[in-house]
């Protein structure tokens, strides 16, 4: 019974980050700006969704690894690839770099 809490709370938990990135890229003004709702908020949502699946896998034999392994290149993989598409975004327009601090 409280496993099925759990479970309930982090697939609410999950759906309500996924959510909430899915409405910053959509609403949020720029690329940098749009780039942060799905490598933050959507990646802690799926992860949240995958580690729910994970514990529902308990309720069986044994602890299923296949949302564990998916779940950890999730959070590898998603700070890389967006920090690639800032330097690609960079490179294609520098005017977009911020100005350098004044010497003091």
């Amino acid at each position: 019974m409280l496993l099925d809490y759990l479970i309930a709370g982090l697939l609410l938990t999950g759906g309500g980050f996924a959510l909430i990135g899915s409405y910053g890229l959509a609403r949020l003004s720029d690329f940098y700006k749009r780039l942060h709702g799905p490598t933050k908020a959507t990646t802690l949502g799926v992860g949240c969704i995958l580690i729910a699946s994970s514990l529902l896998s308990l309720r069986g034999s044994a602890l299923s690894l296949h949302e564990l392994l998916i779940t950890l290149f999730l959070l590898i993989s998603a700070p890389v690839s967006a920090h690639l598409l800032v330097k690609a975004a960079l490179h294609l327009d520098p005017r977009a770099k911020p100005p350098l601090p004044p010497e003091q």
